[in-house]
């Protein structure tokens, strides 16, 4: 084993690395906010007496869950491309992320659903709430309540999915960058470990505010 580490081109590209992580978390809260409204509908649909609705949150929870990421985030890139419809390489794995974290998402809120007595919307209806306002009022913060840790664990994979972005050609976010800096210097192990590193500084510290956040929020 003769391989010569040089570090010092790792740090110095830093700054860069840094700045794709920036646009790393900004896919990954994107595709959280989205996922989690189109969650909320699909669990909503799922509940309902409408068979179209039924089924086309099925279809949706089921794709997303039983194929892998990595094909979705191409069938929007290269998939809808060959249809003529071109979506650039940002919002296409923004839509295939969030696509993803819808189907798993809306399991989340579906159970989190279940857990909520009907008691509970029935005697805010008798107090003289609409049906929206018991569901935004009462339904809504203990939905959140129930499902807080296991959002947390699909944000963490939202950031962590956010490195197929390279497959489709993005070179703006960590990984995009963290591979042109390893064609130009053919530094690959420094690089990406410092890429990893990155990661789970990211991760650690999402985890570590939703503990922070719930003790905070949860403690009654």
């Amino acid at each position: 084993m003769n391989y010569t580490f040089h570090w010092h081109q790792a740090f110095q590209a830093l700054p860069s690395m840094l700045g794709g992580a920036l646009v790393t978390i900004e896919i990954a809260v994107l595709s959280m906010v989205v996922g989690t409204v189109c969650g909320i509908g699909l669990a909503l649909a799922r509940n309902t007496k409408s068979r179209v609705a039924r089924g086309f949150a099925s279809v949706w929870i089921e794709t997303a869950r039983n194929t892998p990421a990595l094909f979705q985030i191409y069938m929007i890139y290269f998939g809808l491309g060959s249809l003529g419809i071109f979506v650039d390489s940002f919002p296409a794995l923004l839509i295939g992320i969030a696509f993803n974290n819808a189907g798993y998402l809306a399991e989340t809120f579906r159970g989190g659903l279940r857990a909520i007595p009907p008691t509970q919307v029935r005697a805010a209806r008798s107090l003289g709430m609409s049906a929206p306002q018991a569901f935004r009022l009462i339904v809504l913060p203990q939905l959140f309540r129930t499902v807080f840790h296991p959002m947390t664990n699909q944000m963490v994979w939202a950031i962590l999915m956010t490195s197929l972005g390279v497959v489709v050609g993005l070179n703006s976010d960590l990984t995009g960058i963290t591979q042109e800096l390893n064609v130009r210097t053919f530094r690959t192990f420094e690089f990406f470990v410092m890429a990893a590193a990155i990661y789970y500084v990211i991760t650690k510290f999402v985890t570590l505010s939703a503990r922070l956040l719930a003790a905070r929020l949860f403690r009654y």
